[in-house]
């Protein structure tokens, strides 16, 4: 069982198991780390990379980059148990689309709408543009309900090497008519958004447009995370670089609109087109490339999941979770990281 341990506010668990490491990407691209699993310690957290957490009922489930898409479940935020992953073998659709793709999935995305779960997740390789969305649709996140099956939809959006942007990293926000929208994005010309119509495809004419993009060296922007709080929308994006292991310089920033199509300012005012956001996490001394962020709504409280390279265990990406507080502006912040 895992060994639960408190830091403050932030929580982290353990899974015995093998790292199976990649090398550090050369090139612009979003990690392709293997999911991490670590042997029990002090500190104790699944590892995972590019983690996001949602609740149905009373169970929260994780989901994260890796074959099939790993999944966990858990009562509590504290103790987690694998569950079976979504795909038993790559989308059929994934290897034809994307050549190089070996059935590493990445930054998987689940929301809730229009009656139904909708999970999104990458088909991409290291340093290209030519990308895939993928959709997946399930009527409940329970396995051991008769109405578990998770239903590929197939590619939902793609880019090619002509486009000024990347299509990974989707996640879905929902505006205040019920609407979703899906933003994506990394390097190039940074985050984009495009509406999508009940059935989770993209509306009909919907085209993208970008919401936020760092015009100045060094382009690393990747990771949207959009969330409605106080009547305001709130962009949630990775700066600098992951997949380094403790050399990782991942950082989450933060701007927001009175639109869900912006435009996206920080604190003080900058656009997020013109490289501005708000610094929310940074690395410390241990956890280092705090990113891949994702906000879990739960009751009153919300809290920012993401993943970090734990320096004191050979680099390893782990699970993390830390309570978000509103600040009197209706600005977030969550306590450093250590």
């Amino acid at each position: 069982m895992p060994i639960l341990q408190w830091s403050g506010a932030f929580l982290a668990l353990g899974v015995t198991g093998v790292l199976l490491a990649r090398a550090a990407p050369s090139s612009p691209a979003d990690c392709g780390c293997e999911v991490a699993q670590v042997p029990n310690e002090a500190t104790t957290q699944p590892g995972a990379h590019d983690p996001t957490i949602v609740k149905e009922g009373k169970t929260y489930y994780l989901f994260m980059t890796g074959r099939g898409i790993p999944t966990r479940s858990s009562k509590d935020l504290k103790n987690w148990t694998p569950e079976t992953q979504v795909f038993a073998s790559p989308p059929e659709w994934a290897p034809k689309t994307i050549v190089g793709f070996r059935d590493h999935i990445w930054a998987p995305d689940v929301s809730r709408f229009g009656g139904k779960w909708h999970l999104y997740y990458s088909i991409s390789t290291f340093g290209k543009n030519r990308s895939a969305i993928g959709h997946a649709t399930n009527a409940t996140l329970d396995s051991s309900s008769r109405d578990f099956k998770w239903v590929d939809e197939g590619p939902v959006f793609q880019s090619y090497p002509t486009d000024g942007y990347n299509a990974i990293d989707p996640n879905v926000v929902l505006d205040a008519k019920g609407t979703p929208w899906l933003s994506f994005g990394s390097f190039w010309k940074g985050l984009q958004l495009v509406k999508l119509d009940d059935d989770g495809r993209v509306a009909e004419g919907a085209k993208p447009a970008g919401i936020a993009q760092r015009p100045e060296a060094p382009d690393a922007i990747e990771a949207s995370f959009i969330v409605r709080h106080g009547g305001s929308y709130y962009l949630f994006a990775s700066y600098d670089f992951c997949c380094r292991g403790a050399r990782s310089t991942y950082n989450v920033r933060v701007g927001r609109s009175r639109s869900v199509e912006g435009p996206y300012a920080d604190r003080d005012g900058k656009s997020m087109l013109e490289g501005g956001g708000t610094k929310v996490i940074e690395g410390g001394t241990r956890w280092k490339g705090t990113g891949h962020e994702a906000v879990l709504h739960d009751g009153r409280t919300d809290y920012l999941v993401y993943h970090a390279y734990d320096a004191e265990n050979n680099g390893r990406p782990m699970l993390q979770i830390a309570k978000i507080t509103w600040d009197r502006d209706g600005w977030p912040t969550v306590p450093a990281s250590e």
